[in-house]
């Protein structure tokens, strides 16, 4: 599994359009991507600025292809972002999940997920 890390900074009057504009856009494209495992957003206000990390999941690097591109480190950025985000970051950072642990779960690697899951298919 892969997770795909975006960064971006508002000013704070702005934070809550944005995030109603994030809804209409990228968040609905992560939703109809094939291999989209889900997005969790989180914001932080500082002063006068607000910043938005959006941390979506993908069943692998070839998902992303499908939702970024050719190109999955270049950001994907929507017409009307240059109205609110204060600067236009051109890449987002990918990482292998190596453990994810749910709710009443122990901890076991994703390799030993993805083998249990095999048992039951």
């Amino acid at each position: 599994m892969i997770a795909r890390i975006w960064r971006g900074i508002t000013l704070k009057e702005k934070a809550d359009d944005y995030l109603a504009y994030l809804d209409r856009t990228g968040l609905a494209d992560y939703a109809k991507t094939p291999g989209n495992r889900g997005v969790t957003v989180l914001r932080r206000i500082q002063g006068e600025h607000c910043e938005f990390m959006l941390v979506s999941l993908w069943d692998s690097i070839g998902a992303v292809h499908e939702f970024a591109g050719e190109n999955p480190e270049k950001a994907v950025y929507y017409p009307e972002d240059e109205q609110y985000l204060l600067q236009m970051e051109p890449l987002v950072r990918h990482y292998e999940v190596a453990r994810e642990i749910l709710p009443g779960e122990t901890s076991r690697s994703t390799d030993e997920e993805e083998a249990a899951n095999k048992k039951f298919k």
